[in-house]
């Protein structure tokens, strides 16, 4: 018998294109399409098996399309329906219309081929089973180009075996892409091992990462108990000078000796590892070792600010109320459009992590369904600590003039800088008359002469 041909509707491409990839790596024959108008024309030249339906599209929505086939009576395979924002309501309407079932973004992968399996048993299709328990395949959330890219390269990476550096500032979710990559590659099945950097105490380092052996007995170390696996090491700058120089060594020779031991243990874990932004800063005042540093990043990556994607803040609130109402059984409440937009443009110091917490405090108080914008502005009022950088600022709990002279600032500041401090080829970059500058940044209280001579 053939393999089942599935279809799959969905208007984002790197959606598509992911299931289209684990499908066919799964035996199914896939095709893909990107609306209702590409669905209408897939189905009417080629018979499919199952269909894979987003619900939210352009044009024509997934329910709109469903009900034209169910009442056409042209519905003559099993149909899954997929959302990011699904509700209960949504659910049922898509089971009366004739879904086999009902299936929420960001998708489990295992639950995906579940379902995929399932459906197509149920209309009597040989199908394949899944070979293992795999990764949440849409994760991160997130639909903007920064996001996108992002997913595109940790699916590049997790083919690879290499050490991968990521590059990050606090809270932005570093972690969770580690873990990411980990259930997308070949060692999914094997130990995914967390190493706090901060947690190696230096009076037994050697012990906690190597292990130890006494007398036939043996205590495995981190190395060994990552076996197989992928090794994370969380926050590399603050392991100590010793510890570093054992993960060097571990890395570089592939393999170790526990304490008391004398036969070689292979390394046999792939190593990723977290830094902030300032490592570099760190490596030039002796804090970390730029070898080490050079032997983690065969790959790299940076993971951006969640201010460099701030168009994905309304979908992130989303889907951690759902996740935190899923987990934790809190209250359903959902933001406002106002308090979303005003979300948007707060510039979330402690990124995606600070989210979570936001969206936690929100569901835990008030009482209506709805969280205000008087609610979120409570929450976020505190004003930037004085001297923190510009970017991090909450410009907009300030009144306009403040905000104006604080981004003026900042910014002549900054270019002033890139400029060596020559006023002159300043004036020529933001393009002001040279008089005027000298006077706007006296106003300003930027002290040009301590940042170079002009020229």
């Amino acid at each position: 018998m053939s393999n089942a041909h599935v279809l799959v509707v969905d208007d984002e491409a790197d959606i598509c294109g992911s299931i289209q990839d684990i499908l066919t790596d799964e035996g199914y024959e896939v095709s893909v399409a990107s609306g209702a108008a590409q669905a209408r024309l897939a189905r009417s030249k080629q018979k499919f098996d199952l269909i894979l339906l987003d619900i939210w599209m352009p044009e024509t929505d997934g329910i709109t399309l469903l009900r034209e086939w169910s009442d056409g009576g042209d519905l003559n395979c099993p149909v899954v329906m997929m959302s990011g924002h699904g509700t209960v309501d949504t659910a049922v309407e898509a089971t009366r219309l004739g879904a086999f079932d009902f299936v929420e973004k960001p998708l489990s992968l295992a639950k995906l081929l579940r379902t995929v399996e399932s459906a197509l048993e149920s209309a009597g299709r040989q199908s394949r089973t899944a070979s293992s328990s795999l990764p949440s395949l849409l994760a991160p959330v997130g639909r903007s180009v920064a996001m996108k890219a992002l997913r595109e390269r940790v699916q590049q990476y997790a083919r690879h075996d290499g050490s991968v550096l990521i590059i990050g500032e606090p809270g932005s979710g570093r972690g969770s892409f580690a873990r990411y990559m980990h259930a997308l590659s070949p060692r999914a099945d094997e130990p995914l091992t967390s190493l706090t950097a901060a947690s190696v105490s230096e009076a037994n380092v050697e012990e906690q990462l190597l292990g130890r052996e006494d007398g036939g007995e043996v205590t495995a170390g981190i190395f060994e108990r990552a076996s197989g696996g992928t090794l994370v090491v969380d926050e590399l700058s603050d392991l100590s000078p010793t510890a570093q120089k054992i993960l060097l060594g571990a890395i570089e020779d592939g393999r170790f000796a526990r304490i008391g031991g004398t036969t070689a243990v292979k390394l046999d874990a792939r190593i990723v590892a977290t830094v902030g932004t300032d490592y570099e800063a760190l490596i030039e005042a002796g804090r970390l070792r730029r070898d080490l540093v050079a032997t983690l990043s065969v790959l790299s990556m940076r993971i951006p600010a969640l201010r460099e994607y701030s168009e994905d803040v309304p979908e992130l609130l989303s889907y951690y109320v759902d996740k935190l109402v899923d987990a934790e059984q809190l209250t359903f409440r959902r933001f406002s459009v106002a308090a979303q937009n005003r979300l948007r443009n707060y510039p979330w110091p402690d990124n995606v992590r600070e989210l979570k917490h936001l969206v936690r405090r929100m569901l835990l108080s008030g009482s209506s369904d709805d969280i205000s914008l008087d609610e979120v502005e409570a929450e976020i009022s505190a004003v930037a600590p004085i001297g923190e950088s510009l970017v991090k600022q909450d410009l907009l709990a300030l009144p306009l003039r403040e905000a104006r002279e604080h981004f003026e600032r900042s910014y002549l500041q900054q270019q002033l800088v890139l400029c060596d401090g020559k006023v002159g080829q300043l004036a020529k970059r933001v393009g002001m008359e040279r008089t005027h500058l000298y006077r706007k940044l006296r106003s300003l209280g930027v002290d040009f002469k301590s940042i170079g001579s002009d020229d």
